[in-house]
């Protein structure tokens, strides 16, 4: 089985939601704790052997560019300074030369528009697609989680959690034709159907890897749900050929494209850490509103 050596990430969302914030700032630059969510992402492709990171971004957004920068005139004032904890702390910032392209979507089109547009760099290989938005907390990375099962099966794979039912209509679900344990081989996938209508309720997470020949699917996909190009559309378009499956990771996962959660990841990642936790655990339990965490 070919090695996944390539990722996407479409970052050109303009992050609505957590206006005036993302005015100046790109969501993706968010921090949650102590790090930005684009390094969450970024760190989850590192550990599952990704070697070529393709952001698919827009126009203001140039801090991304800038983050994965060498600060050299930083570095040097650290390094003077004798703040070695510092400049360790900037270690996962930096992407080997060549690591990091970045490409612009022109308009916001879906994201299998936004996959589309990094098919010249993809050749033909299979390569994961990760969006940053979903934060998922694991032991092991989920996407690191993805290689290992996709080994075995191929073809689309795409990462799947339960959900309540009268959850589906916010996601793309699984139409699931047999199981054996954390992969289901599906018929397909619909996007974001009534609770009544759901042919399970395996949604799909922002996690994917996909065969190189989705491009030639995305090169000729017709709008779909919403007026926009989806993934999903092209995805579905593969069952027969060379299949489809889904992968329900081992880990927690969090919306940080929304306010909710973005509250509720920085709530559990802080209680995670051992320097943080039983300060943050007793200012929240001395709050008059009397909501307890437990450090």
């Amino acid at each position: 089985m070919t090695k996944i050596r390539k990722a996407v990430f479409p970052v050109a969302g303009m992050g609505t939601r957590f206006l005036p914030a993302t005015k100046s700032i790109p969501k993706e630059m968010l921090t949650l704790v102590d790090r930005p969510l684009i390094q969450y992402a970024v760190d989850e492709a590192r550990e599952a052997g990704i070697e070529e990171f393709i952001f698919v971004s827009a126009a203001g957004k140039g801090a991304l560019e800038d983050y994965f920068d060498t600060a050299a005139a930083l570095e040097t004032r650290l390094k003077e300074a004798g703040k070695t904890e510092a400049l360790e702390a900037l270690a996962p910032t930096r992407m080997k030369e060549g690591a990091l392209t970045i490409l612009r979507q022109s308009q916001p089109l879906g994201l299998g528009h936004a996959v589309r547009q990094a098919k010249a760099l993809i050749g033909g290989e299979p390569f994961a697609v990760i969006l940053p938005d979903d934060v998922i907390k694991s032991q092991k990375g989920a996407l690191a989680q993805m290689v290992d099962a996709y080994a075995d099966v191929g073809g689309h794979m795409v990462a799947t959690m339960d959900v309540a039912r009268s959850e589906t209509s916010k996601y793309g679900v699984l139409d699931v034709c047999s199981e054996a344990g954390r992969l289901a081989h599906a018929r397909g996938l619909v996007e974001k159907p009534r609770a009544d209508l759901a042919p399970s309720t395996k949604a799909v997470i922002g996690r994917y890897i996909l065969d190189g020949a989705i491009m030639d699917r995305l090169a000729n996909l017709r709008p779909g749900a919403g007026g926009e190009l989806q993934l999903t559309d092209a995805i579905n378009e593969d069952v027969d050929q060379i299949g489809v499956s889904g992968f329900q990771f081992d880990g927690q996962r969090f919306d940080c494209g929304s306010v909710q959660g973005y509250v509720q990841a920085t709530a559990a990642f802080s209680l995670d850490r051992a320097d943080l936790r039983d300060d943050y655990a007793a200012f929240v339990n001395t709050q008059p509103q009397g909501l307890r965490l437990v450090a």
